[in-house]
């Protein structure tokens, strides 16, 4: 390969995987000329030899002439394994970067990680983006979400690109903005995933019980997917499982009844609930999916325990066109509860960060191109637009109203499951939350009551909530020094 006298190319991009290949070929798509690189270079060769076959891409075999192939300021994207690749990637590119240069990670990287990158490159006199990037390949290729955050002075740098490159709403906005700084990116890509891991739970219980308890089959339970994803639950993980179910293997079966029921996981749904246990939010949801893929994966455990332990074995009795219909309206109901833990974590990540987070353009970049792209989240945007500072999704006219249209379904379907013993685990926490939120008076006063006795916690009364902590000797053998400062 030749290096041209003056730099050509836009951007580059390190990693060939589906995911890199497939943003090349859609930066390549909308005009950027891109210089593609990667560690094993055989695969560089192999692209440009076959999906690049025609573009105006092209490739580097090292880092210096990936480099010199740049123009200023240089910008170069990684889409390598979130870890110790992204630190190997950069160490390897710093010293052949100058100040104002920018370095952008593309990956699934922990947001911790992406602050410490920036502090560690900004040092240097460069300029870092964490970026989410949604969409999966389909994504990549025709338009995903992007979500990045970083050095400020970075974005006007690549904001033309990536919004070329995002999908698009309706009006041909793009679903692609600036979050904020720091790790904010990453951050709200990590939301985004554990929102993910909710919505996806909820739809394997509203199949499960649809399967379970109705004994319906995938061919059916196909029908009554396509038919919700005509409606508000219209999403593409909806749509996604209305063709899952009716795919049929070579011998004309469904296939999905002939796969593992053992789920996987690559970490940001646990890295969700890690950091909303470190600022004590209550993302129940997302928490009990997280733990529905674990219990899943204890599958050899699962069989033995099936004939051993005994449960109830009620046959369903009614309409079970009624009851469809109430599945449908307790996924729509806890799916709201999802979204609203959801944004609450990022509320108060946005404080402990000092993040400045428009919610309303959050919504709208997972509107289009991303996994949880649904008609749903327009009218959360609709929220954030009609009151930027709301505190809570559920305090939203709207979907006050949406959940006091579906409750009633909502508490029947998971009393019906309970009867049956057919586990719930993300809609009855969904409904736990839901009662919690909107109940003013908890048994909170007796725990605190009972830290107090065996370990002197203190507490605080009702008629003077602000005031000082208070330690009482319960037993008279106490003494009357309290162990610790209140802590709500």
């Amino acid at each position: 390969m030749t290096t041209p006298s003056e730099p050509q190319t836009d951007i580059a991009v390190i990693g060939l995987a589906v995911m890199g290949q497939n943003l090349i070929l859609n930066m390549n798509d909308h005009g950027f000329k891109v210089v593609a690189f990667n560690r094993t270079v055989s695969k560089v060769d192999d692209f440009l030899d076959n999906e690049a076959k025609g573009t105006e891409i092209v490739g580097a075999h090292t880092v210096e002439e990936l480099v010199a192939q740049l123009k200023k300021p240089r910008r170069v994207m990684l889409m390598v394994k979130a870890g110790e690749a992204v630190d190997a990637t950069i160490s390897q590119l710093l010293p052949h970067l100058e100040a104002g240069d920018i370095i952008i990670d593309g990956g699934n990287s922990l947001f911790t990680d992406t602050e410490r990158r920036l502090k560690e490159v900004e040092a240097k006199g460069l300029l870092y983006i964490g970026t989410g990037v949604s969409g999966g390949e389909e994504g990549a290729r025709n338009g995903p979400s992007i979500m990045p955050g970083g050095s400020p002075a970075a974005w006007p740098h690549v904001k033309d690109i990536f919004q070329a490159i995002s999908a698009k709403v309706e009006d041909g906005t793009p679903c692609c903005d600036w979050v904020g700084e720091g790790g904010a990116g990453h951050y709200v890509k990590m939301v985004h995933n554990g929102i993910e891991y909710g919505d996806m739970q909820l739809i394997g219980e509203a199949y499960q019980l649809m399967r379970d308890h109705l004994g319906m089959s995938a061919e059916a339970m196909a029908a009554v997917f396509a038919e919700w994803n005509k409606g508000e639950l219209d999403s593409f993980l909806i749509q996604i499982t209305a063709e899952i179910l009716a795919f049929k293997d070579t011998d004309g079966t469904p296939l999905v009844d002939k796969i593992l029921d053992k789920a996987g996981q690559k970490g940001t749904g646990k890295w969700t609930v890690i950091s909303s246990a470190d600022l004590a939010q209550p993302v129940t949801l997302i928490s009990e999916a997280v733990y529905a893929r674990c219990i899943s994966a204890l599958k050899q455990q699962r069989v033995a325990a099936s004939a051993v332990l005994k449960g109830p074995n009620a046959k369903f009795e009614g309409d079970a066109e009624v009851f469809i219909e109430q599945i449908r309206q307790a996924l729509y109901a806890s799916k709201i509860v999802s979204y609203t833990q959801g944004y609450m974590l990022m509320r108060a990540a946005a404080e402990e960060y000092s993040w400045n987070l428009n919610y309303g353009g959050i919504a709208l970049m997972w509107r289009g191109g991303c996994i949880i792209r649904s008609r749903f989240l327009g009218d959360i945007k609709t929220a954030y637009d009609n009151e930027p500072k709301l505190t809570n999704l559920l305090l939203d006219s709207f979907f006050v109203k949406a959940i006091d249209a579906n409750q009633g379904a909502w508490r029947e379907v998971i009393a019906s499951a309970a009867k049956a013993g057919i586990p719930l685990p993300a809609m009855s926490s969904a409904l736990s939350f839901y009662d919690a939120y909107r109940t003013e008076r908890l048994p909170a006063n007796l725990l605190q009551a009972q830290r107090d006795y065996f370990g002197a916690h203190t507490y605080q009364l009702l008629d003077n909530p602000d005031g000082e902590p208070v330690h009482t000797n319960w037993t008279g053998r106490g003494g009357i020094t309290s162990s610790s400062s209140y802590n709500a």
